[in-house]
């Protein structure tokens, strides 16, 4: 970039400082809603197999708001869409505590779906902190707000925890109160970011700038490609393993407060090495840390069913081993969708942001549809116990582990044009 203004580093930490504190404290509402949604689903739902639908809406939202949300930004700039995002975040969950009141699991399923609007702005945070930073400093500053997820991790299960000990009567629904609050915070908080005001009222720079490259132009980009694949195999396996786990946990016999704890402990996983994962990238390569990525999210796997192998004399799993699958599950998370959204921010122009980062985000987010909704299926109906749901959730990594794989070696091997 040769404007001053995209590289002035001091304006993009002052974002990212925003960005971090929005990530940690509205991010803090995804963590509680994971850890209780398909438990309220199986308490409202008619079929146990449908469980995990309030997840999986919230997802769908998240995909079907991109491809609109994205472009929103584009032309009024980010803040106006975080402030639309947190909005929507807010009138989500009073429509899902109206859904628990009512004990109305389609009143539910609205309510998560508008929650989705809100996870979809989330998702652009990691974009937003790239937009006033110098080539340098790109990959420290999508880390460092990741790492805003921290907060998140400890902050969303231990409301969830406190909301447990009130309104007892109705379950769940303290929690989604606290929600609202969270959302509302946030429409203040976004007041400070300091970022571009979008295309609207600034014709002369939008035209003096190169034409985007089509969508169909860009999906021949091997390294959009590649970032496309690898953020949607890591985000799409974490949430499909995620998802059903605290089911798993409180259909072998534990409660949901130790379920809770497990989502805690992954959650810091998958925000944790933030701290780190931007310095390791620009010392070792993007591909090399998301190859890394993809061999944790694989021996995951490998941990929860080496658990599931050693409760063949045990009664169920032992939480060891819901503990290390899901702290591994967020790790490889965090080094597979932090090298791909890196590779996807060098692989565009900043006037082809709204086209791209939308159509990424649809993608990704429509594997993450697809994999939490399996992930009822697959817990629920795969056996006449949690432990057989559990196990096959596991083995359904593999093939999109290898899929992945390959279109790293694709791109390592593949002569760049």
């Amino acid at each position: 970039m040769t404007d001053s203004v995209l590289t002035n580093d001091a304006r993009a930490k002052r974002n990212v400082t925003v960005l971090v504190i929005a990530q940690a404290l509205l991010g803090a509402q995804m963590p509680m809603i994971f850890a209780i949604g398909g438990l309220a689903g199986k308490q409202l739902a008619s079929n146990a197999c449908f469980a995990t639908l309030p997840i999986s809406m919230i997802v769908f939202g998240s995909m079907t708001t991109a491809p609109w949300l994205s472009p929103f930004m584009q032309k009024y700039g980010r803040q106006s869409g975080f402030m639309l995002g947190a909005s929507a975040g807010m009138i989500g969950a009073m429509i899902s505590a109206a859904g628990l009141y009512l004990g109305n699991f389609v009143i539910f399923l609205i309510g998560s779906y508008l929650t989705g609007i809100y996870q979809s702005s989330q998702g652009f945070f990691r974009f937003a902190a790239t937009d006033t930073a110098s080539d340098d400093f790109k990959p420290k500053a999508i880390s460092y707000v990741m790492a805003g997820g921290l907060v998140s991790a400890i902050v969303g299960p231990q409301l969830n925890n406190f909301a447990s000990g009130t309104m007892s009567y109705i379950p769940f629904l303290a929690s989604y109160l606290i929600i609202i609050g969270i959302n509302l915070f946030g429409l203040f908080l976004f007041m400070g970011l300091d970022l571009p005001k979008g295309n609207r009222r600034a014709p002369e720079s939008v035209a003096a700038l190169p034409a985007p490259r089509s969508r169909k132009e860009m999906l021949r980009d091997q390294a959009i490609i590649v970032a496309i694949i690898v953020g949607m195999v890591s985000y799409a396996l974490m949430n499909l393993v995620m998802t059903s786990t605290p089911l798993a946990v409180v259909g072998c016999g534990y409660g949901t407060e130790q379920a809770n704890n497990i989502v805690t402990a992954h959650v810091l996983a998958m925000f944790g090495p933030s701290f780190f994962t931007g310095h390791l990238i620009a010392r070792f390569g993007v591909i090399r840390i998301m190859s890394i990525g993809l061999a944790i999210l694989a021996a995951a796997g490998f941990a929860a069913l080496a658990g599931v192998q050693l409760a063949d004399q045990a009664a169920a799993p032992s939480l060891f081993s819901f503990y290390a699958g899901l702290v591994l599950l967020g790790i490889g998370w965090n080094f597979g969708f932090i090298g791909a959204t890196t590779l996807l921010a060098s692989s565009h122009a900043p006037q082809e942001r709204g086209i791209i980062q939308g159509l990424n985000d649809l993608l990704v987010f429509g594997g993450v549809t697809v994999a939490s909704v399996a992930s009822g299926g697959l817990m629920n109906c795969s056996g006449g116990a949690a432990i057989d749901g559990w196990t096959a959730v596991n083995l359904a990594m593999v093939p999109f582990l290898t899929l992945a794989g390959g279109a790293l070696i694709w791109l390592t091997f593949k002569p760049k044009s």
